[in-house]
């Protein structure tokens, strides 16, 4: 295929791209201006103003959940796995082993020993 072809195969899509979103954007104004004009009739009909929908809607949610109730954002505490004897300092078992674990293990003790 020459190149002419092909550049005019690619405009003749991108038109037809063009009346396709076009014609799809003008549906759905109308649909929407048709629902819209089925809620004012049905409004009409059962003699409803804008504001009764607002107050429709309140009390049968419950209350809005507090902040309290939120999770904290970031990463929560872990629990401590091991404990040092002779500083109290812990350490959860995630990430690096901190120095004194490290000690006690390269001079022959066991993780457990230091279980919490």
């Amino acid at each position: 295929m020459a190149l002419s072809n092909l550049i005019a195969q690619r405009e003749a899509l991108e038109r037809q791209q063009a009346e396709l979103t076009k014609a799809i954007a003008e549906a759905q104004m109308h649909a929407r201006r048709e629902v819209i004009a089925q809620i004012k009739q049905l409004m009409a009909e059962h003699g409803l103003v804008a504001a009764d929908l607002a107050e429709s809607g309140r009390g049968k949610r419950g209350p809005k959940p507090s902040l309290a109730d939120a999770p904290a954002p970031g990463r929560s505490k872990v629990a401590a796995k091991y404990r040092d004897p002779n500083t109290g300092e812990t350490w959860s078992g995630r990430g690096l082993m901190p120095k004194w674990l490290r000690a006690a293990v390269d001079a022959g003790h066991s993780r457990d020993e230091f279980a919490v």
